[in-house]
């Protein structure tokens, strides 16, 4: 039986007395697309963050593809990553598109997608440079694969992280709001990419406000509140008949 893409159990996060996440468990199956929805300061970028060990959690586990990554507990009560080697290993296998790209502003776009496969993964340079140019094909972004990121649009640059996030040939995709720093006009282009990786059966965790398109291509929507899980289930389920009262009101504030 092969093991889940990610498994989340009893995730907590507090920055000091600031609890953000208080017990969240979540599974994601290859190839499953999970949305996770919910109104600001629900804890969504958190949960994402501490997936990909960007924020350390406070307690709980993460689980990919059936490795579990190990923690230990300090003198002070905060995890710490107990094995530095198998963390990068476990990251090198996420994939994640932040809000505001983060490409490297001082590498053109090919280098940017070449950097971690080469210098972390070991692959040679020929080899990187094929994937990338393909993946920049796929993301049409060919033709600026020697343009520097100041050079493209809002929508360029996301896409062109994408493409990044995709060189390294992930288990996972994390997006935390793919399309919320970009004008309305260029959040289509982005979120074509996304669905044509929904299409491939990409396992993807996507955080985002785009309602429309987390119905479409989700296989599973969860929705935060306070953080908790306040709901989870079909795309149907969630925005056609939701049951507790704050998603109620969630999906009655979007319409």
């Amino acid at each position: 039986m092969e093991p889940h893409a990610l498994e989340i159990s009893n995730l907590y996060k507090h920055f000091g007395p600031l609890e953000v996440l208080k017990g969240v468990s979540l599974t994601a199956n290859q190839g499953d697309v999970v949305s996770i929805i919910g109104g600001s300061g629900s804890g969504k970028s958190t949960l994402l963050r501490c997936i990909n060990f960007l924020e350390t959690p406070s307690d709980g586990s993460i689980t990919i593809h059936g490795e579990q990554i190990a923690l230990r507990r300090e003198k002070s009560g905060s995890l710490v990553p107990a094995n530095r080697r198998q963390l990068q290993r476990i990251r090198s296998q996420l994939g994640m598109v932040f809000q505001n790209f983060n490409l490297w502003q001082h590498m053109t776009v090919l280098q940017n997608l070449i950097e971690v496969p080469i210098r972390v993964l070991g692959v040679s340079r020929d080899e990187a440079v094929v994937t990338a140019e393909d993946l920049l094909r796929r993301v049409g972004l060919h033709e600026k694969r020697d343009t520097y990121p100041i050079f493209l649009s809002g929508g360029q640059q996301q896409r062109a992280a994408i493409a990044r996030a995709l060189a390294i040939q992930p288990l996972v995709m994390l997006f935390d709001e793919p399309t919320s720093a970009l004008d309305p006009e260029l959040v289509g282009e982005v979120l074509s990419v996304i669905r044509d990786l929904a299409r491939e059966r990409r396992t993807m965790i996507l955080v985002t406000h785009e309602m429309k398109f987390a119905r479409e291509v989700s296989s599973h929507v969860v929705f935060l509140h306070n953080g908790l899980i306040a709901e989870q289930g079909t795309p149907a389920e969630i925005f056609g008949s939701p049951q507790c009262e704050p998603l109620q009101k969630f999906i009655s504030a979007i319409h």
